[in-house]
């Protein structure tokens, strides 16, 4: 059997599909020659990550397909319902990267409150020559500890991010609307474990209370953030999406910067990838990566090792 990893697999995944006889094709097909080629090659499973869509048009070209899979949590990517309706298993890995997630968004974070994301621009430029004024600019910073940190969908990589602030001894509010609480396990490197009950509160209390606020939440048919968001939260509170482009109205967090409301933020997604506004990528009160959240070696093999052994367990 044939699987075309369109958006790429670790080696670790990779090797464990040949081993249990599959053939592995690591090959990007553009998206409008995708279908000629699953049908060339009559592949029997697809495995993508953001990039690569699986829309109907693939499902009902391709009477070969058994298998899409997902690397990584969302597949708003994949008409998941139709697939299904159609005999095809749609899997994904929604663990495998929730802690690089967390880890990303107080990488964000951490510089955020230190103005690191400025100050690494700005000191090549001119810290030989304005060193004294740069130290005063940039002497403002404040502290994690004792803060609190509003979680807006507290599914796995929403506990992820909650765990990594209980460690650096925030306080964690959280929002979900299909919970009413969660269990947060902290694990230690000499085998202590630390469990935290959280209650889940209503999303405009943990807009209210928040001193930073991260999203956790897929892309809806209205902003999950937007000016009236904007003006419920604390003056000055900072906001950071690794989630979904589009969760945010990137518009309206524009103008709560400006204003004064928000007093920085952090994207790692956005609402018109592969191509950001200008007046986003330009902002210094913005720490921006290019939607790298799942994107560590680690998760990435967690991602490739279970996406293999799902396939393997549904076709041998």
């Amino acid at each position: 059997m044939k699987v075309l990893a369109n958006d790429g697999i670790a080696k670790s995944g990779a090797d464990a599909l040949e081993n249990a006889g599959f053939e592995v094709i690591l090959k990007t097909i553009d998206q409008d020659k995708l279908i000629d080629y699953i049908n060339e090659n009559e592949i029997d499973v697809i495995l993508v990550r953001s990039a690569t869509k699986v829309r109907k048009d693939i499902i009902d070209a391709c009477p070969s397909l058994k298998i899409i899979g997902r690397g990584g949590v969302g597949m708003d990517n994949i008409d998941v319902e139709y697939a299904r309706e159609n005999g095809l298993k749609v899997i994904n890995t929604p663990a495998a990267s929730s802690h690089s997630v967390a880890e990303l968004v107080f990488a964000h974070l951490f510089g955020m409150v230190r103005f690191l994301h400025d100050s690494n621009q700005n000191m090549p430029l001119e810290g030989d020559t304005k060193f004294k004024a740069l130290k005063k600019s940039y002497a403002k910073g404040v502290e994690l500890k004792g803060k609190t940190l509003g979680v807006l969908g507290f599914g796995r990589i929403g506990q992820a991010t909650a765990k990594v602030g209980l460690g650096v001894g925030m306080k964690v509010v959280a929002f979900d609307p299909f919970m009413d609480s969660a269990n947060v396990e902290l694990d230690f490197f000499d085998g202590q474990t630390v469990n935290f009950k959280i209650d889940t509160i209503s999303k405009e209390e943990v807009l209210k209370q928040a001193d930073f606020i991260s999203l956790h939440m897929p892309a809806q048919k209205e902003y999950v953030i937007s000016t009236k968001e904007f003006d419920m939260m604390k003056k000055g509170a900072g906001i950071i999406n690794a989630a979904r482009g589009g969760v945010i109205d990137e518009i309206a967090l524009v103008a709560a910067i400006k204003e004064g409301k928000i007093s920085n933020a952090a994207l790692d997604v956005f609402e018109k990838e592969p191509a950001p506004e200008i007046q986003l990528l330009m902002n210094p009160n913005i720490s921006l990566t290019p939607h790298i959240g799942g994107a560590t070696s680690e998760a990435q093999g967690r991602i490739g090792t279970e996406l293999a052994s799902q396939i393997i367990e549904i076709l041998t």
